[in-house]
Formats: C-alpha cells, structure tokens, sequence
C-alpha cells in the first residue's frame, strides 16, 4: 500500500509540474504539415537522428529543425539567422562555424549537435534547451531569476512570446512525430528533482576563466548595458573594473561578462546600443 502511495504522489507530482505543457494543436491539418516535412525530407532527417543518437541526444530534436526552417537549409530570417538550425552568426561562430556554413546541412547538424548537448547539460531537460535555442542563455536566466525558479512552467510567463510560442510549436511538431511523451517524460523527471526550484542564478564570480571577452566601445552606456541584462552597474563594473574610465579616455575598452550574459549582450547588441544613445 505505502508502494503504491508513493507511486501515486509521484504521477501526481509530475502531472501537477507539467501542467501547460502540452500539444496545443493537434488537427489533423497541423499534424499532416509537420508529417509532410520530415517525409519530404527522408535522407535528411535519417542523416540527422544519426547525428543525435551518437550524441546522446533524443531523436525528437530533428522536430527543432522542422520548426526552426522547415528543415529548408537555404532559409534566412528577417534577424540573419541562417540555414537549417537557423544559427545567428556569434553563436556559429562561437562553436567554430563559419558564416557561411550556417547554410551547410551537415556541417551546421553537427554543431547544432553540440551545442544542444551542451544546454542540456546546463539546463537538464528539453524544454528549457528549446526556449534557450531560442532566445538565448541570457534571456532564459532573467526568466529563471525573476520567477525564483528553474522549473520552465514556473519562468515561461517571463519569456518573450515568440519563445513560448516556439516551445508550443516544438510540443506540436512531437506529437505530430509520436513523440511528445519521450520530451513531457524528460520534463517530469527534471520537474519531479527538487533542484528544479533552486533558483538559478549566473555565476557571478569575477574570475576571469568564467568570463567571455569582447570589445566595447565609447557609444554604450552602462546604464543601458545592466538594465537589458537585469544586473546592477555595480555587477558590471566588478567584471570590468575602471571601465568607465577606459572607454573615456580610450574610446573603447575590453570588455568582459559570464558567458551566458555576454550570448545574450552579443545577440541584442544593436537593441542596447539604440537604448544607450537614449539616454
């Protein structure tokens, strides 16, 4: 009886973290699309699911594929996302991608291979890794802080739309596939691990082997640069000591934050110059 119990507290537990998670169209008219995708695509989506398995990775990632460009390689978004895994340029690159092999199925597979398998490590189920594969590492811990916890339900309402209908789209695609248990599973398993609420935070420590480099100039504000992130001036100014007075006399300066905020600087760099002009 205590056996049993216990297994019922569990199902209910999982049932109750993974409320909101679900398929949210399953018509036979959105199921058909995403089916003619993958079908139309046959040696591709073979070439990638053996790409993941020797990863490690679940086969239902492919559907991030399908979601991100229709598994069309030659697609380029209205923000220079590219290709097949739709990379932006600082994160192919990062990974050691070039610009032009964003477009390069293959070889953007094999790097979108890594860099998922490295999310996960970070985050420790597929549902985060999708919304952070979308709106980036930086995004998703400004989320993760403001709802004091690492539990997706918990911090998706802090997200941008666009990212929570992306992981709608992702829970889509894998019903269509068969596979929306194998990613609600992995999420009852990390909901069920109560370090799923720890509050996640950034690693704030100031040494430099936990820091990303990159190059500022005169033009950005402080100010504006800390509030994008969600940090204070004086955070910043603890990674980059004297960097107000560099960037006066020098026009510009080293520049220095953990990696997961300098992603997130990186990709919205031009919004945060606007904003510092602002001010």
């Amino acid at each position: 009886m205590k056996t049993l119990v216990l297994i019922f507290c569990f199902i209910s537990y999982s049932a109750l973290y993974a409320q909101g998670l679900n398929a949210s169209d399953t018509s036979e008219q959105s199921v058909r699309r995403y089916q003619n995708i993958i079908k139309s695509n046959k040696q591709l989506v073979d070439f990638i699911e053996y790409t993941f398995v020797k990863k490690g990775i679940p086969r239902h990632l492919k559907n991030l594929a399908v979601i991100e460009s229709g598994l069309d390689h030659t697609q380029t978004s209205h923000a220079g996302a590219k290709g097949l895994w739709q990379f932006m340029s600082g994160h192919a690159n990062d990974y050691g991608l070039t610009d032009e092999n964003r477009s390069d199925m293959y070889k953007s597979t094999k790097t979108a291979a890594i860099s998922l398998k490295n999310l996960y490590k970070k985050y420790g189920n597929w549902v985060t890794v999708v919304a952070a594969y979308n709106c980036g590492e930086g995004n998703i811990q400004k989320a993760m802080n403001k709802a004091n916890s690492r539990a997706y339900t918990d911090f998706a309402a802090y997200l941008p739309s666009e990212t929570q209908n992306h992981v709608k789209k992702y829970l889509n695609a894998s019903y269509a596939t068969g596979e929306l248990n194998q990613v609600l599973n992995d999420y009852r398993t990390f909901a069920a691990n109560k370090k799923a609420f720890v509050p996640f935070k950034s690693d704030f420590s100031t040494s430099q082997e936990n820091l990303a480099e990159t190059k500022l100039n005169g033009a950005f504000s402080i100010d504006a640069i800390a509030e994008w992130l969600d940090v204070s001036n004086e955070q910043i100014l603890a990674w980059n000591p004297k960097l107000q007075e560099k960037l006066n006399e020098k026009g510009e300066s080293d520049f220095y934050l953990p990696k997961d905020l300098m992603v997130n600087f990186l990709m919205n760099k031009n919004k945060i110059l606007t904003n510092s002009l602002k001010n």
